[in-house]
């Protein structure tokens, strides 16, 4: 371990933010690194626990206290190679995972971990201004040809994994650019694209085809897949999104939120708006904005309201209101149930928990308006929470456009997964164990959120991983890939 004392003498301290005036006039990232000296104290603070909880609490096994003491010790480069050893893409986890490897460090026992996100985040930022991150193509090839459908993070993941074993590697994307949820989930103000072009550029010099604007069980059939490589990858992701059940109408202005947040992203990539508004415009200008749903996507659904300059800003949540710190003897170390405000959420908006919404209301096919209803937990007879409307709680809230960020369901079930005529679990995702994740349709594999469902980024580049793993043994006999 590097400084035995460090988390005794250093407090902690986290990057920080460009002011809000400033970072809602633009799309680009806001967050300010720490100074280097700084960073190497943030790292001392790691106490190299005997038993390191954060790597339960990491998907992807990273190894926190190895690259932290490095880091300390100033040996960059030897941190970046460690912290590629487990991750892909530490960039976009360093930018937008929950960081739960936080909530599980021992010293957050005392609120205050170590700042592991901000640190893996600059030692990949790092590699990349210094030219060490190159291509690493394969020494020898197999002659195996995979087919990966889907280029968000669990198809990149798993396409430079089988890449870098030696097999011809082809990824299918319906999208005209690569990067799935990476390119048009996530806000450049979060994550810039840039960061996506220069890893699909890496993969594609270790040997990787991109095939965006393919969309597979549409203009391609997934037999012609099968037929043509050994074995294909499933990797599209949950895109059934959860819808509200409002009553019958025939209003405007109420949207799904990844049709809001792609199409600005579209706009922000210099699309024309005919290209980047196919369905037509949603444009929060100017308009009173209500986000039901409480996660992230919600949050980005914000911070993207703010930058279009949305009058006013309301964001309902049909749970109620989290604790402001969670009971660390309960809940250490897993994830906590707690109050959590985003860096969208801290731009201004009102919070409202535990709230539903009843009925969309509008004139002339315009929506005006919300009627919602107050609710009330309460433990069932079964002990879990049930929800009942509380007795004269019907209110209005003025809306011009709503956005619905309650998230996904599932995969979508025609085209691809209809034809590759794969078993469902119960929960309609594509059935494949985490021991081998294959599919019950013979070299047919299956990963990420198509597999496990919504789910973080940061599981999806696991999944990816051991799915290659298994692809790969599957095609060998054995495999040298790491879990």
């Amino acid at each position: 371990m590097g400084a035995i004392t460090g988390f005794l003498e250093v407090e902690r301290r986290d990057r920080t933010y460009q002011p809000v005036k400033d970072r809602v006039k633009t799309w680009r990232e806001f967050v300010t690194p720490l100074p280097e000296a700084e960073l190497k104290r943030q790292a001392s603070r790691c106490m190299s626990c005997g038993v390191p909880f954060c790597h339960s609490g990491c998907p992807v096994n990273n190894q926190i206290p190895d690259w932290n003491d490095l880091a300390y010790r100033g040996e960059w480069r030897a941190a970046l190679e460690r912290l590629h050893a487990t991750n892909n893409f530490p960039e976009f986890t360093g930018r937008v995972c929950p960081a739960p490897c936080e909530a599980a460090c021992t010293l957050n026992i005392d609120n205050a971990p170590v700042t592991i996100k901000t640190i893996e985040c600059q030692i990949v930022d790092r590699g990349w201004a210094e030219g060490w991150i190159a291509p690493k193509a394969a020494a020898r090839r197999t002659g195996k040809r995979v087919a990966v459908v889907g280029s968000g993070p669990a198809g990149l993941a798993c396409a430079q994994q089988l890449a870098r074993a030696g097999h011809d590697v082809t990824v299918f994307e319906k999208s005209d650019r690569i990067g799935g949820l990476l390119r048009y989930g996530i806000p450049d103000f979060k994550m810039e694209k840039s960061l996506v072009d220069r890893r699909v550029a890496q993969m594609q010099a270790e040997g990787v085809v991109f095939r965006p604007g393919v969309h597979v069980g549409a203009d391609m059939p997934v037999i012609s897949l099968m037929t043509n490589h050994d074995a294909l990858v499933l990797a599209g992701g949950a895109e059934e999104p959860r819808g509200l059940g409002l009553p019958p109408h025939e209003l405007t202005g109420i949207h799904f939120a990844m049709d809001y947040l792609s199409q600005q992203n579209r706009r922000v990539a210099g699309d024309p708006e005919a290209v980047a508004a196919p369905g037509g415009t949603i444009d929060a200008k100017g308009k009173r904005v209500v986000v039901i749903g409480g996660g992230d996507t919600g949050s980005d659904c914000i911070g993207t309201a703010h930058r279009q300059g949305a009058a006013e800003i309301t964001q309902l949540e049909i749970l109620p209101r989290p604790p402001e710190h969670e009971n660390k003897a309960l809940t250490w170390p897993d994830w906590p149930l707690k109050l959590r405000t985003s860096s969208s959420q801290e731009e201004g908006c009102v919070r409202e928990f535990a709230v539903s919404t009843r009925r969309a209301l509008g004139e002339n096919g315009r929506l005006t308006g919300l009627e919602c209803v107050r609710l009330e937990w309460s433990p069932g007879v079964d002990g879990r929470l049930a929800m009942t409307e509380m007795a004269d709680s019907r209110f209005v809230l003025e809306a011009d456009l709503v956005l619905l960020a309650m998230g996904f369901v599932g995969p979508r079930r025609d085209g691809l997964i209809a034809q590759a005529a794969v078993t469902l679990d119960g929960r309609g995702n594509v059935a494949a164990s985490v021991e081998n994740y294959r599919t019950s349709r013979s070299g047919v594999f299956a990963c990420g959120d198509m597999r496990r469902g919504q789910s973080l980024v940061v599981w999806a580049i696991r999944e990816g991983r051991q799915c290659a793993r298994a692809v790969d043994q599957a095609l060998m006999g054995t495999t040298d890939l790491p879990l």
